[in-house]
């Protein structure tokens, strides 16, 4: 079992352990706190029963995306221990950062890069978390290799405001609706 909550300071060795563990792009510490001290909404871990952090998810926010019209995200960094993989819990750290992306900064999408050869990554985040392949960047990587760059739209982490609800779904998933009225 694992509990997935935002990251402390106290955390950011823990993740940098995971990342030397998991990941052949490997970050200084310093770039864990710039991160934790820039956007400390946007970060996670997963955490055992015994409290040692098996994953982590670490975001910010694309500098540059205000001026070009569109706030969106960058997923920097992700990573589950082997020992905690298949259970679900990268694409719950997925998802926790994409809520607080829109809830913080109002974000209209995710982006990220991944290794062309990385088989599983690739599956998680096109087949189950739907991000879609925007280009192939070549050389991307410090080894030469190339990337995926992908993109994730956001809408579906958005909260309708209650004035903007005209009907609710039925609870048994059809098509019939209750309608909603607002209460003066």
């Amino acid at each position: 079992m694992a509990t997935i909550r935002r990251c402390t300071i106290k955390d950011l060795l823990s993740m940098q352990h995971c990342n030397l563990l998991c990941l052949p792009e490997n970050y200084q510490l310093k770039y864990y706190l710039y991160h934790g001290l820039t956007w400390p909404q946007l970060s996670y871990v997963a955490e055992d029963d015994d409290g040692k952090i098996v994953g982590y998810v670490l975001a910010k926010m694309d500098e540059d995306s205000e001026e070009k019209g569109h706030r969106h995200g960058h997923i920097t960094s992700l990573a589950v221990k082997r020992s905690h993989r298949r259970l679900g819990l990268a694409a719950k750290l997925m998802d926790q950062a994409a809520t607080m992306m829109v809830e913080a900064f109002d974000a209209d999408f995710c982006s990220l890069h991944v290794r062309v050869s990385n088989r599983a990554a690739l599956g998680l985040y096109r087949d189950v978390l739907k991000f879609e392949i925007q280009e192939v960047e070549a050389k991307y990587y410090a080894d030469g290799e190339d990337a995926y760059a992908m993109k994730r739209s956001l809408e579906k982490f958005r909260r309708v405001p209650a004035g903007d609800l005209k009907a609710l779904p039925a609870p048994d998933g059809s098509d019939s609706a209750t309608a909603v009225e607002e209460k003066s």
